[in-house]
């Protein structure tokens, strides 16, 4: 049995050991303020196991690449910032729509443009769930701390191999870059999973889209002997594009079935609430941290006041939102950025609870003070 070993990691670093520990051998990317560690880190780790890492040309290739390696059967990833991760939405988009799992880390930082490469932001919370054109499902997750992120980047790539889909790893640059001791289980204590395949006498009767139970079609290898045709069109079970409307309709249906039929596993939060709070602080990536800090401190002051950590972007925690707006006078939503998520808590929270907003979108942090400040003037 192997051992547990315990490191002093980046978030970025920690990107990479959890992306090994899921068994990725596949990385495509671009290095980019502030991710470039992620790409350095599988550089030197992928070739030493066997696995294959390619600096591309640019940001739209690395995310086209990953696409590829994929159906070909590889556990894919590529790291970006919010330029890089606006040049791979094309690519994304066709990603969904072929069902090839992979999974796309942006340590995001100030923007737009080129904005601020070395600040901290959370500004790409709307992008990674509308930033590809149409309708589509997306899983998106957001760590908090270097710990979390090893843990996230393992469920990321179970979640993608799972469902086929892309998943997002939305860091931002405070925990791409701090520094903190992370202890890294056993690998046979680790819940890894793999796609779904085909067996090898089903091949005759074969279609690779074909609707299953649980709507998620078995994955062969590209080259396996299997026919197979992937299009960014829409196809029906065979993988061609047909032009019928039927399809289509049928298509997205199956597409946004397989993820919301299965919300209570992909929608991953904690909470600290004692079921008599007056106010909650709801918060995701680093804003987590103040979050956490500041409610510890009006506890002892008396206020009853309690936390939530979102782990899970998008798909949203809707019931969940919906059930604690219920219960609790006033929802506050930290956030670096100009105000994303606290959308999707209003529209949920539906008037039963005040929803407010900790707004810093200028590449500096929000602070235990800052939320202190705002549960007490929500008294």
């Amino acid at each position: 049995m192997s051992k547990s070993i315990t490191l002093l990691l980046q978030g970025d670093e920690a990107v990479v050991e959890g992306g090994m520990a899921a068994g990725a051998d596949f990385f495509a990317g671009y290095p980019i303020t502030p991710a470039s560690e992620i790409a350095e880190g599988f550089a030197e780790q992928l070739p030493e196991k066997g696995g294959k890492f390619i600096q591309m040309e640019d940001e739209i290739a690395g995310m086209g690449c990953i696409v590829g390696a994929s159906l070909a059967g590889a556990k894919a990833i590529t790291a970006t910032s919010g330029p890089g991760f606006s040049l791979k939405q094309e690519n994304l988009g066709f990603a969904i729509m072929v069902e090839a799992p992979c999974v796309v880390v942006n340590v995001q930082r100030v923007g737009p443009s080129t904005g601020l490469p070395t600040s901290p932001s959370q500004g790409d919370i709307m992008q990674a769930k509308w930033g590809t054109h149409g309708d589509h499902p997306i899983i998106a997750l957001s760590p908090s701390s270097v710990s979390e992120t090893f843990d996230l980047t393992v469920t990321a790539f179970n979640l993608a191999e799972k469902y086929r889909i892309p998943v997002i790893l939305l860091l931002d640059e405070i925990v791409g870059h701090m520094r903190e001791k992370i202890t890294i289980p056993p690998a046979d204590e680790l819940e890894i999973v793999n796609r779904k395949k085909p067996k090898p006498e089903d091949n005759d009767n074969f279609y690779p889209y074909e609707e299953t139970e649980d709507l998620i079609p078995p994955m062969p290898d590209y080259g396996t002997g299997f026919k197979y045709h992937s299009t960014g069109l829409f196809h029906d079970k065979t993988g061609f594009p047909r032009g019928k409307t039927e399809d289509a309709r049928k298509l997205m249906d199956r597409l946004m079935g397989k993820i919301n039929n299965n919300l209570d596993d992909i929608i991953h939060l904690e909470e600290d609430l004692n079921g008599d709070e007056d106010v909650v602080v709801l918060a995701y990536g680093s804003t987590v941290r103040s979050a956490i800090s500041a409610v510890n401190q009006v506890r002892e002051d008396g206020v009853k006041a309690g936390w939530v950590k979102l782990k899970t972007i998008w798909p949203f925690a809707d019931d969940y939102v919906r059930e604690l707006a219920e219960k609790v006078d006033r929802i506050i939503v930290p956030e670096l950025n100009m105000g994303q998520l606290i959308g999707e808590v209003k529209r949920v929270a539906a008037g039963k609870a005040e929803v407010t907003g900790i707004n810093r979108y200028d590449g500096t942090l929000i602070t235990p003070a800052d939320v202190v400040a705002e549960i007490k003037g929500a008294l």
